[in-house]
């Protein structure tokens, strides 16, 4: 496997839309600040799919996707609880526990979490690999003024950032959509077949900026 770098360190890159395929973000240090926002014009949401491709080394907590809006801090975060070994998706502040999920380091994983506003019923994807399905919240959309950021949970609207939530390492594929995808597609993402990409955000056409030390690598096999 090779890497070549395509952007250096950046800080506070404006915000631009760029087909992302086979590239990955890497964030390679510990900080409180280190973060990418991604943006869409959706603010409404009654359900909610987000899968992407994780690469760390972390065994402490940390943030794999953060989602604030002024009313809930944690409006949809996928979060590995490194005290307790388990992933926890929110939804509108509440959230689930998945314990004892094969979650590793040193090596890429395919994360994807759904909700659905209905049922108030969370799943997560590992690998492929499906959870049961529990409660968080039900009744209400997440809806308002939306703050998507990867590398850093957000404990108010757009900051409130702790080191020690911090996420170091690799992310690739970002895709949300605003509906509950189906295990077939899920499948589809997990093994790098034809799915439909996400259609609130779509890696092949990201809306993101980045702020401070942020690298953008493209992936090659050799």
């Amino acid at each position: 496997m090779k890497l070549l770098l395509l952007v250096g360190m950046l800080t506070a890159c404006a915000a631009v839309t760029q087909d992302l395929s086979g590239k990955m973000f890497t964030f390679p240090l510990e900080t409180n600040t280190t973060h990418v926002k991604l943006t869409t014009t959706k603010q409404d949401f009654n359900a909610v799919t987000v899968c992407q491709r994780s690469f760390t080394d972390l065994q402490r907590s940390h943030v794999l996707f953060s989602l604030a809006v002024s009313t809930f801090s944690n409006g949809f975060m996928v979060l590995w609880d490194g005290a307790d070994k388990e992933l926890e998706i929110y939804t509108q502040n509440k959230f689930a526990v998945f314990g004892k999920t094969d979650y590793k380091q040193n090596t890429w994983q395919s994360i994807c979490a759904t909700w659905d506003s209905a049922s108030g019923l969370v799943q997560l994807w590992l690998d492929g690999l499906p959870s049961v399905r529990k409660f968080t919240s039900s009744g209400s959309n997440i809806r308002g003024s939306l703050i998507i950021m990867l590398g850093q949970e957000q404990d108010s609207h757009g900051g409130g950032f702790d080191i020690k939530q911090s996420f170091v390492g690799m992310l690739s594929d970002v895709h949300m959509w605003d509906y509950v995808l189906s295990a077939c597609e899920i499948q589809k993402y997990v093994n790098e077949q034809n799915f439909t990409p996400g259609n609130v955000l779509n890696w092949a056409a990201l809306d993101y900026q980045i702020v401070e030390k942020v690298m953008l690598i493209m992936l090659k096999l050799c």
